[in-house]
């Protein structure tokens, strides 16, 4: 008589997603958690950093807590039971229909709200706190969008790549100081938390996390931010260069300064005398630069998600077409000479910056810079 065949458990379609995963390879290979690398999936496991990253976040129990990216749940399940309501964000089906499978029948589970899609190009509730075990992919766009949210919110708690977290609160002189660091700080306070080792997660990612907290300052500085962002552009593609060499010593930024300019004095009913400059000036010579330090474009090259606005990538593109060859001649135009006399006016003489180095500038430096171009009807946007 055959022997009877023994049942595998857990190989039913009602096995829990939390049951120990079957050791072979044919199993794993069709089980529906496995990670989508493509969406930065790294489940945090550790309940003792979930626990730590939700008391961090000083929850009161009248709070609306938004997370983005809760995977199956580990860090919502904890927010649940501290805050009013939450609403998650999560952009893989499978993990949203876990989630809402996990608080389903418990009180908890008309506190949530799941919303499927991209956070990046969802629009997001109000909401008091914002909790993130952060898809490393989108940490810059999601940084920037809480900033700019009409009511931003109280608190941020995210985690981040370690190195993405160092540079939000890095100071001027240090190694990571870039763009981003003068930009969040500008519209935020940013503190450090915690360290993530990469084996509190499921799968472990290749890179170690920082846990940091970001708090818009309330009320917000009166700066437009396109006009700051602009500036900083500037000023960070090459934040070892002076500033002298990154407004005089490009071309590109000059001409985009000059076509600024012009919008500016026909916006103002300002006269200018665009004709072209006499004979003897037009003879000049062709200013050569340095392979080194030829223009490569308006983004910070730290940071590699970095967008480009539009009006600069319309520059970039003219300024590598027109100057395909390696050779940039010097402006004629007495409008571009204007521009040039007074960007050196306002690096030599209005703020005495023109020698010294974005990386070691800091926001006061820079918050002195812009108000005196916008003096000389110099704008960046």
């Amino acid at each position: 008589m055959p022997k009877e065949r023994k049942r595998h458990s857990g190989a039913g379609n009602d096995a829990s997603p939390y049951a120990k995963p079957a050791s072979t390879k044919a199993s794993a290979a069709h089980s529906i958690f496995k990670m989508d690398k493509d969406l930065g999936q790294h489940i945090l496991k550790n309940p003792g950093v979930a626990t730590a990253i939700v008391q961090k976040a000083h929850l009161k129990q009248s709070d609306h807590v938004l997370e983005v990216g809760p995977g199956t749940g580990n860090l919502t399940v904890l927010i649940l039971k501290a805050a009013k309501s939450v609403t998650a964000v999560e952009m893989d089906p499978r993990m949203a229909a876990e989630l809402t499978k996990r608080v389903q029948g418990t009180p908890e589970g008309k506190k949530l709200k799941v919303l499927l899609g991209d956070v990046i190009k969802t629009e997001l509730p109000r909401f008091d706190v914002c909790i993130s075990n952060t898809p490393y992919q989108i940490s810059s766009p999601l940084v920037f969008k809480l900033l700019s949210l009409p009511n931003p919110p109280r608190s941020c708690i995210l985690m981040f790549q370690r190195e993405f977290a160092m540079r939000l609160f890095a100071k001027a002189g240090e190694k990571l100081y870039s763009r981003l660091s003068v930009n969040v700080q500008m519209w935020a306070k940013v503190s450090h938390i915690m360290k993530v080792g990469r084996n509190n997660f499921n799968p472990p990612p290749q890179v170690e996390s920082n846990v940091v907290r970001i708090e818009p300052k309330n009320p917000r500085p009166q700066i437009a931010y396109e006009e700051w962002d602009g500036l900083l552009r500037i000023c960070f593609v090459r934040k070892n260069r002076t500033l002298r060499a990154a407004f005089l010593g490009t071309t590109a930024v000059l001409e985009l300064l000059t076509s600024n300019y012009r919008l500016f004095c026909a916006q103002n009913d300002i006269p200018v005398d665009d004709s072209p400059v006499d004979d003897a000036e037009a003879e000049a010579e062709p200013e050569t630069m340095d392979l080194d330090d030829e223009f490569k474009g308006f983004s910070d090259p730290d940071d590699p998600d970095d967008e480009l606005p539009d009006f600069f990538k319309q520059l970039q593109a003219e300024s590598r077409k027109k100057h395909a060859n390696g050779v940039h001649r010097k402006i004629k135009g007495r409008v571009s000479e204007k521009v040039r006399d007074k960007v050196r006016k306002v690096l030599e003489d209005d703020t005495q910056l023109a020698d010294k180095r974005s990386r070691l500038c800091d926001e006061g430096d820079f918050l002195r810079m812009l108000y005196a171009f916008n003096q000389e009807g110099i704008h960046f946007s």
